[in-house]
């Protein structure tokens, strides 16, 4: 549940030469805008109702790959969108085409997603009460919009143009978002003379208030303990959001959607770690925490917002293009609202000359720690300035703090980590990885599979569907064939989406579906067993997903060990199409699990990492895996 995400400009608009009026079918004229705001591909399934869109799709150069379920559709397009920058376009039928969508809607708009998805309606002059007509929904346009940001429903043929460029504006002006665009399936059909496709109009980021600015940077730059919490609307300014934290010295944490913006390699970084109690427990210590495109929210801590807020002893700014965030769940102490790229470009350098200031001899503005704070500073800043000793400091802070929040999870997820050692060994450092709402992939890859900026990790936060990882991958891929990109998924999420193997056999791309088996719905089994329930309808029918695999027309091979996932991995990613590798886990607890349990040392004690955060005696480790 992101905000503030900043997304690519569209691809230049191909912007026809001016020409007279032609008589265009409402068809023709949807595609000839979608091409005209740079769209390359779509995602869907032809029906009854849309074929005057399929028709003139290669005609306008928009390619198109047909998914086996309008679900697998919007999240392919999904991971088009995150892994260019650009609006995804996803094309359904009416009614119960649009409904299976409607899940990866929801998704998108979590976790700000630019999605476009495009439908016929019932005809214009239908009648309000229902008759019967093929795929008859009663109030589509107004269900969709419950969902997406909102659903524009046209009313003539000469209207559709500017739907469209009411769209792309919506997606390049603030909190990208999923829209819906509804033709009456009649429009479609109809032809009306048209002039040249409106585009929609270049757009400034918008930006904080200088007071707004200074305030921060004055906080930032007299700060003791510091800290940066970042997420996915902080994307965009990623080269800023590393130099910032190198500059004040502090611990960066991220959120799901945020994995990566800071590589996850560098000395500060502490990864993905909100869910961690010891992180939250620092953060709340911290005297300044600046969050920047993120809410903050439930999906991001693990917890209820206001076990971090009823704690949080210093000052939060925050920095998001959403302006209604500033006083939502955690509210902010100093606002900066406007695009994470155009907050950072000022705030960065405001803060080097307040710090450059102090250094020489301006007083600090800020009171000293309270008594009841450690004695020696984590962060960098201050009025003391920069130095190396408080460098190292910071360095030993966050190894600290990688090595409680491993040690906190060590007994739930080590049996992953040999697994994400070899992932990680294996893949290229620009690889993309698409996760699923499966324990492997939340408690194991989410904090303990590092990324670095030159790749990717998309992971369906916030509204936590399933079934994301396969579909999202074939977006991925289609939008990056030169690019290696796995899959990481269990078994039971997979086969909310599973058909979509046919679609990437039907791509023939390399493709490795990474599946940790533990039979059945893991997640929900332990909620169960906790509350002292009798586990009920999360035990599932074994499934030969390898064999599954090969009979869409792909690969399929087990891995009981690292060793031999590295292996698979490695043949997966040179044979065209999906290669599905299964980890069989078999339940939590049970004898006859057969995933290996390594042993895996964590980091540091966690008293040991506890003291370390707050003394300066405490040697820097490296993290596992």
């Amino acid at each position: 549940m992101e905000r503030n995400r900043t997304y690519a400009p569209q691809r230049p608009a191909r912007r026809p030469a001016k020409h007279p009026m032609r008589r265009l079918t409402g068809g023709e004229t949807l595609v000839r805008a979608l091409a005209a705001h740079g769209a390359d591909l779509a995602f869907g399934i032809p029906g009854t109702h849309n074929l005057e869109i399929y028709r003139h799709l290669g005609a306008h150069g928009i390619r198109h790959i047909a998914t086996r379920h309008e679900q697998g559709a919007g999240y392919a397009a999904d991971g088009y969108a995150r892994t260019t920058g650009r609006p995804g376009i996803a094309v359904t039928t009416t009614g119960p085409a649009l409904l299976n969508i409607a899940a990866a809607v929801g998704q998108a708009y979590s976790d700000s997603v630019p999605l476009l998805v495009v439908s016929p309606g019932m005809p214009l002059r239908h009648p309000a009460e229902p008759i019967g007509v093929l795929h008859e929904l009663h109030g589509q346009s107004e269900a969709l919009g419950r969902i997406a940001a909102f659903s524009h429903r046209v009313s003539s043929v000469g209207e559709i143009d500017a739907a469209v460029a009411r769209a792309f504006s919506f997606f390049r002006s603030g909190r990208p978002r999923p829209v819906h665009l509804e033709i009456p399936y009649d429009l479609l059909e109809e032809a009306e003379p048209v002039g040249a496709p409106r585009i929609a109009p270049p757009t400034v980021p918008p930006r904080p208030a200088p007071d707004a600015v200074r305030e921060a940077a004055e906080a930032l730059s007299s700060a003791r303990r510091p800290a940066l919490v970042l997420g996915g609307g902080a994307r965009g300014a990623a080269d800023a959001c590393r130099a910032l934290a190198e500059q004040l010295g502090a611990p960066v944490v991220t959120t799901a959607n945020g994995k990566g913006v800071v590589p996850e390699s560098h000395a500060l970084s502490v990864g993905v770690a909100l869910h961690s109690p010891a992180v939250r427990s620092w953060l709340a210590s911290c005297d300044v925490v600046l969050a920047v495109g993120t809410e903050l929210a439930e999906s991001d801590l693990w917890c209820d917002q206001r076990q971090l807020r009823d704690r949080l002893r210093g000052t939060l700014i925050r920095a998001d293009i959403d302006p209604a965030q500033m006083y939502a769940g955690l509210p902010a102490g100093i606002a900066l609202v406007g695009d994470a790229h155009a907050v950072l470009a000022e705030l960065l350098p405001a803060v080097t000359s307040s710090i450059s200031a102090r250094g020489a001899g301006e007083p600090s503005a800020r009171p000293s720690p309270e008594s009841s704070e450690p004695s020696e500073p984590s962060g960098s800043s201050g009025s003391s300035g920069s130095s190396e000793s408080s460098a190292g400091r910071s360095v030993d802070t966050a190894a600290a703090l990688r090595a409680a929040r491993d040690e906190e999870t060590v007994a739930r997820s080590g049996r992953w980590l040999p697994y994400l050692s070899a992932l990680r060994s294996t893949l290229a450092p620009d690889a993309i990885l698409t996760s699923d709402s499966a324990q492997c992939c939340y408690y194991g890859a989410l904090p303990h599979l590092p990324v670095d900026p030159p790749g990717r990790y998309l992971h369906p936060t916030g509204f936590g569907t399933l079934g994301y990882a396969l579909p999202a991958a074939i977006g991925a891929k289609a939008a990056e064939p030169g690019r290696e990109v796995v899959a990481l998924s269990g078994d039971g999420g997979l086969q909310f989406t599973v058909q979509e193997l046919a679609t990437a056999a039907q791509l023939g791309l390399p493709l490795p579906v990474v599946v940790f088996d533990n039979a059945g719905y893991g997640e929900i089994r332990d909620e169960m067993a906790a509350r002292g329930d009798t586990p009920t309808a999360v035990d599932l029918a074994p499934v030969d997903l390898t064999g599954l695999a090969r009979a869409y027309g792909g690969q399929g091979s087990r891995a009981g060990t690292p060793d031999e996932l590295a292996k698979a991995l490695h043949s997966a990613l040179r044979t065209p199409g999906p290669t599905v590798i299964t980890i069989p886990e078999g339940p939590v607890g049970d004898p006859g699990r057969t995933v290996a349990h390594h042993s895996v040392r964590p980091a540091m004690h966690h008293t040991h990492a506890m003291h370390a955060m707050h003394d300066t005696s405490g040697d820097s480790e490296e993290r596992t895996p």
